[in-house]
Order: C-alpha cells, then sequence, then structure tokens
C-alpha cells in the first residue's frame, strides 16, 4: 500500500464532522506552546524575582520538555480504559494548574514542578491528537483538520514570545501566567461543549509504542522525522545569533524577521493540509529541499539583509507543513494505532530538539552560525532523500 492512498476507516465511523471540536482542539493546543514557551521570553525577569540565574530559569523549559518526551511513550497505555474526551479534558486542566502554580511559586522548585505537569498535558496532548482528529472527521478531511489543530502551534509562535515580553514589562510575570491560566478555562470550556464521547478503541499493541519500530517501514520515517527536526532545531536555536552577527540586522529588523518567520510558519501549516491531500510524501520531500536550498543561500548571501529575510520565511513557511505532514504519515501509516503511532511521533521529535539544540551548540563554537546552518541543509538534503527513496514507496 502507497500511504498517499485513501485513509484506511479507524473502528469509529465518521459521518458528520465535528469541526467545533477540531478549533477547540486548536484552541488547547495553542494555550499549551504559549504556557511552554512562554518562560524564553521572560527569563530576566523570573530570575531576578526569584533570586536564581537565567541558566537555572533555562530549566524549566528543559524540564517540560524532557517530561513530555517521557510521557508521550507511556500514556495510550496508561489512559487506554478511559473515554478520550475525559483525557483531553484532564491535560486542559493540567495546563490551567500549571499556570496558576507558576504565578504564585515563590521559589525553582515549586516552578519546576508546575512545568512538569505542564511536560504531561503536553506530551499527552501531542500523543493523542492524531488519534483524536481521525475521530471527530470523515478520513478524507483528516489532513485539514490536522492543518487547524496545528496551526494553533504557528499562532503560539507568533504570539507567545513577543507578546510576552511586551506584556511582562508592564504588569509583571506572574500575571502573564494568570492570562495564561485563563487562556487554558476558555479551552476548557470550549472541549467540553464541543468534544463528543469517545470511548476507548483497546487496540493497543502488547510491546507499546516502541513496538511499532519493529516496522521498516516505520523505522525509515522517523529516522527522516529526527534529521528534519535535529535540523530544523538546530537552525533555529541559532537564528538570533546569525541574524545579529552575519546579517548585521537591528533590533527593529531582527523583531520583523522573526514575525516573517512565524506568519510564513502559520501559511505554511495551512498549505499542508491542502498538499498532503495530494501526497504526504513529496510534501514532505519538496519542502526538506526547499529548506535545504534556503540553508545554503542563507549561508552564502548572509549579508543581504532582504535576502536573509526571504530566506528565513520560506525556512519557516517549509517548516510550517512539518507537524501536519507527519502526523497526516502516522494516520495513514498505523490508521490501526494511531495512538502510539502518535507517541512514537512525539517521543522522536523531542529527542530531535534535545538533539539539535546539544549538536547545534557544538557545531556553533567550531564553526560559528554558518556552520550550524549548513549542517541543517545537509541533514535537511538527507532526510528528502530519505522520504523519497524509503518511505514513499514503502508499506
Amino acid at each position: 500500500m502507497s500511504l498517499d492512498t485513501e485513509v484506511v476507516e479507524t473502528s469509529v465511523a465518521v459521518d458528520k464532522p465535528a469541526w467545533g471540536a477540531v478549533f477547540a482542539m486548536a484552541f488547547g493546543v495553542f494555550g499549551l506552546i504559549t504556557a511552554e514557551f512562554l518562560p524564553v521570553s521572560l527569563l530576566t525577569p523570573i530570575a531576578d524575582s526569584l533570586r536564581i540565574s537565567e541558566g537555572q530559569a533555562g530549566q524549566t523549559v528543559t524540564v517540560t520538555a524532557l517530561v513530555a518526551l517521557l510521557t508521550s511513550l507511556v500514556i495510550g497505555n496508561v489512559t487506554r480504559q478511559l473515554d478520550r474526551r475525559n483525557v483531553m479534558l484532564g491535560f486542559t486542566l493540567l495546563l490551567i494548574a500549571s499556570a496558576l502554580l507558576v504565578a504564585f511559586a515563590e521559589n525553582l522548585p515549586m516552578i519546576l514542578l508546575a512545568r512538569v505537569l505542564l511536560g504531561v498535558a503536553i506530551g499527552g496532548f501531542w500523543t493523542l491528537s492524531t488519534a483524536i482528529t481521525m475521530r471527530l472527521v470523515p478520513s478524507d478531511q483528516v489532513p485539514k483538520a490536522l492543518s487547524i489543530v496545528f496551526s494553533g502551534i504557528s499562532l503560539a509562535t507568533i504570539i507567545a514570545a513577543p507578546l510576552g515580553s511586551y506584556l511582562g514589562g508592564m504588569i509583571g510575570w506572574r500575571n502573564i501566567f494568570m492570562l495564561t491560566s485563563a487562556l487554558g478555562v476558555l479551552a476548557l470550556l470550549w472541549q467540553f461543549f464541543t468534544l463528543p464521547a469517545m470511548p476507548p478503541e483497546n487496540k493497543a499493541r502488547s510491546g507499546g509504542v516502541l513496538d511499532l519500530l519493529r516496522n521498516g517501514l516505520m523505522r525509515w520515517g522517523m529516522l527522516a522525522v529526527i534529521m528534519m527536526f535535529t535540523g530544523h532545531f538546530a537552525f533555529f536555536t541559532y537564528l538570533r545569533p546569525f541574524l545579529e552577527g552575519s546579517a548585521q540586522l537591528n533590533v527593529n529588523q531582527l523583531s520583523l524577521v522573526l514575525l516573517a518567520f512565524g506568519v510564513a510558519n502559520f501559511f505554511g501549516t495551512s498549505l499542508a493540509g491542502y498538499l498532503v491531500t495530494r501526497s504526504v510524501s513529496l510534501t514532505l520531500t519538496g519542502m526538506a529541499l526547499v529548506m535545504s536550498v534556503t540553508a545554503v543561500l542563507l549561508v552564502s548571501f548572509g549579508n543581504v539583509s532582504w535576502l536573509v529575510a526571504v530566506g528565513v520565511a520560506m525556512w519557516g513557511l517549509a517548516f510550517g507543513s512539518m507537524p501536519t505532514g507527519w502526523s497526516t504519515w502516522i494516520s495513514r501509516a498505523v490508521p490501526d494505532d494511531a495512538e502510539s503511532g502518535g507517541g512514537l511521533l512525539v517521543a522522536t521529535i523531542q529527542l530531535a530538539i534535545t538533539a539539535g539544540a546539544a549538536a547545534g551548540g557544538w557545531m556553533f563554537d567550531l564553526q560559528g552560525a554558518g556552520g550550524v546552518f549548513l549542517a541543517s541543509g545537509v541533514l535537511m538534503l538527507l532526510a528528502a532523500i530519505t522520504i523519497f527513496t524509503r518511505v514513499r514507496h514503502h508499506g
């Protein structure tokens, strides 16, 4: 079976799409990602207020990612007997609790506990999101629904960091987290009134998430995921030093370029909902090639500011298709156990985020931002070749 053929029906036939529930999921994603990355824009005031170093404050993001990784591997089995509607509402409650705990935190351990709760919510939400989306809309509308859910990431990327740092100076970092908890309450109400009952389907594989790696197609697919997301997060982590150093952009120009990245990323997510209905593998291959070429162009013409801005926007557009593209791929590769597939995908991406930041730092010390970008470009090219030759024709 080619993975560009029709999605195999899930056991729950969906006659009428529940778009209200899909948008409620997207809003939940927006709240989660906003909460995840807020500390990045508020590191200094948080560190000053709690009398800790910025490095220690930065661990609040690390802890969240690590807990999300661990959660993604076990959440499907742990919640196997529970109605999926109740599980998702539970994750949103964890988001609210986490934001409130941070808002009232008096020390670092309290914040770290709050971020552990958020990590569970994020890992769980991502793991189950593809499988739940497949149960909310007919199979031919799954890519469109996934692109709507993942647009929540792009919106959070555009809004969270700049708005967080701007408002943080006006109303204080604690009030920012109070506002985040209010976002969570809105998401909870929306989900409560729109998500239908989704009884567990009990399709667990005996070996759980990692059992999927016995499948050769999944191994090649996850290898491509690691290359793409490692390449992206190495690139994105060292984008600012490149823009300030090589491209010599001032603070206003830098903000505009990062905004262009976020807006292009949002459009890329929307575009992916259309492209993957034609061909998942060709969409992923094409976008990986675009990112590879973009990396080389940025290194070659880093002193041409308008070209740098276009390049960063192109990278944002291409990367915007990745979450939708890979989630659609999972829904077609393992339609009978999309929850385990989702768990494996989330765990692989979290691993790649960690690897990308770490390897990027090593390369940055050796070769500067240009070296990081070239390495990212090579990874994207290898990913494109892997998808086209191995992932496209197998399954």
